[in-house]
Formats: structure tokens, sequence, C-alpha cells
């Protein structure tokens, strides 16, 4: 996309940013997903004897990049944002409520979503202790500065053989997190899904976390074309756009984390391929690329790029429903104001 500011015709007031019962689970892989609502117990904290293989070494393999599975970004209130991305041109799943306090609406596509995410019932959220992360807590702590994008999560096929990974390479000495939930199906049931989560943090990007996400039920409990036709012809997420004052130092987190080598330039590190990217840029190079954006001195998130069949057809879908937006190169842009706080960019396929 073009470096450039925008047209004055075209610019935007950007503004500051604001920032899942008819199916059982089912053993998969290694090991059995927790369902901690059956168990009627707090899913703050993994036992040993809950799964077959947590406690031994990680199971070796040879590294593949990851695959962005979906994006978390935190909202205050759950139902006027789903409002807001909605008319944005975007198709939410129903609300699902998670046993740790949290809810959530998402936006489907064709092998990743964003999440919005909200604390909803604060009793419930587990604090955090030595060698557990507790997502509701970080999620409820990001809320205290801002609304946006709170976490990066990558696929994953065997998040416990992850979260021992993270832990030899030094990025995450937590214990892999499992929990269960009901997911609403288009004709109007339920279904059970089951989720393990493995965690990785880095120091030096304080107030944001990164996952990893498998999912422990067949893939058509979960993933449903209905959800997936959205009005500004989103496909999937292809790339995130971070910030930060040094790029250059987050090199090692990144590439363990993404399990590939990183590309260096000035101002900017790139990690992972053309449709699932991390692109950290220094302040320069974030002015550059998103004109008029708020700077911050510790490492954020700030974008996801978007691909579209159709840019033309994006347009329309969003001028009909009265969405500001700004043109720049081959990409459109939404603004944080109006997304709770993460700028979107829409792009055709194919476009770099």
């Amino acid at each position: 996309m073009a470096r450039g500011g925008l047209k004055s015709a075209e610019r935007v007031e950007w503004g500051k940013s604001v920032g899942h019962r008819t199916a059982s689970l089912t053993p998969m892989g290694r090991g059995l997903a927790i369902d901690f609502l059956a168990l009627n117990r707090r899913n703050d904290a993994l036992h040993r004897g809950d799964v077959a293989g947590y406690g031994r070494s990680a199971i070796r393999r040879t590294p593949m990049p990851r695959r962005l599975d979906h994006l978390v970004v935190c909202v205050r209130n759950l139902e006027q944002a789903a409002l807001d991305w909605q008319k944005l041109g975007f198709k939410l799943t129903p609300t699902g409520v998670h046993p740790f306090g949290t809810s959530n609406r998402l936006a489907q596509f064709a092998d990743n979503f964003v999440e919005l995410l909200a604390v909803t019932d604060e009793a419930l959220v587990p604090a955090a202790a030595p060698g557990h992360f507790s997502f509701a807590a970080h999620n409820r702590d990001f809320l205290k500065s801002a609304e946006g994008m709170s976490m990066l999560v990558l696929h994953s096929t065997d998040a416990h053989a992850d979260a021992a990974r993270f832990r030899a390479n030094r990025i995450g000495a937590y214990a892999p997190f499992d929990f269960g939930r009901d997911a609403a199906l288009p004709d109007g049931g339920t279904a059970r899904v089951a989720f393990s989560l493995a965690f990785a943090t880095d120091p030096a990007m304080p107030g944001i976390a990164f996952f990893t996400c498998q999912q422990r039920h067949p893939p058509e409990l979960f993933w449903k074309p209905e959800y997936q036709r959205h009005a500004n012809g989103t496909s999937r997420v292809i790339e995130v756009v971070m910030s930060a004052e040094e790029p250059a130092a987050h090199r090692d987190f990144l590439e363990r984390l993404m399990e590939c080598p990183a590309e260096l330039a000035p101002g900017r590190l790139t990690v992972g391929d053309d449709h699932n990217r991390i692109n950290l840029l220094g302040h320069s190079e974030l002015a550059r690329r998103l004109p008029g954006l708020a700077s911050s001195s510790s490492p954020r998130f700030c974008a996801a790029r978007l691909a579209v069949a159709d840019l033309d057809a994006t347009r329309q879908a969003l001028e009909s429903n009265g969405v500001s937006f700004a043109m720049t190169g081959g990409a459109l842009l939404i603004p944080p104001v109006a997304t709770h706080g993460l700028v979107l960019e829409f792009v055709e396929q194919g476009a770099n």
C-alpha cells in the first residue's frame, strides 16, 4: 500500500486508539479436552492427571511456520461493539459464554476469525498465579487503560506440546489451559466445543499477550459457512500490524513464537508468510502506513489487514451503512474509533 499521507478529501479523524449440548467432547490427538463445566471446577489451573502427556517433555517435531488463528479485540460493552462491527459489514456469531467470566461474539472467516470479547462476570475471573496465565484477568486488566486488540492467537494442533515448547524456549512458563463451552448453531441448536490454549508473553511487551489455540471438537461444530458470509466481503485475516520503538529488539521472541525467521529492514520487522504475517513497525514507519494514528511508547497491536475479493464492493457496502473510511494506495482503512481500538485495512486478495 502507498506510504504517503491521505489526500485531504480522504482524511478521516482517527482520534486516539481506544487502544462456544448436543455433541460430546471427543479425544483428539494425544490429549483429552477437559470440560470444566461438567467437572464443576474452576479452570484457572490444569492438574497433571487431567490430560495424558502433561508434565512430560514436548513431542519433538519439525518446526512449521504458524498460521494466524484469531485476534482478541477486548471491549467494555459487547452489545455495543457487536452493533458497531455489524455496521462495518461483519456477520457475527451469537454470544458465547466462557466459564471464567468473559463472553464473546465472533466474526468468522474461512480459517481464522476476530473475537470481540468482554468481561461479563467479574466474580468468575480467576487470578493469575505462578505458572498459570489467566486469560480473563489479562483482558480485564487490559480494559483498565483502553479497548482494542489485547492478544494475538496462532493455530495449533497440539497446545500441550506448544506449552512445553514455549517453556523450553523461554517465552512462556505456563501450564496449558483447557476449557469447554456451548456454541450456538445457525439452526438454533447448540453444540459443545472445547479448546486448549498455550500462552506466551514477553516482558518487553507489557500489557499484550500471545497464545496458540487447539480446537478439540469436530471442525464442523465450529466452522459454519452461514457465519462466514460478510457484507463487506472479508475472507480472512492475513496480517497483524504492531508498533514498537525498536522493532529489532523483539526479533528473538517473535521468531520463537512463529517458528520461522524474521526479515529485518530499517524501521520494521516482518515474520510469517504473505498470508499469516506479523509486521512490527517503528514509529516513523507506522506513521507512513497509518497516518494520524497515535503512537505509543510500549509495543501494541495497531491494525489488522483483511483480504476481500472485490474492494469496490467493500467500499459500497460501507458507504451504504454510512461508515467513514480512507483510501490509501490499494487499501481501505477503517479508523480505530469505529472498531473499538483496532485499525482495519481491507485489501483485495493477492495484494501485498
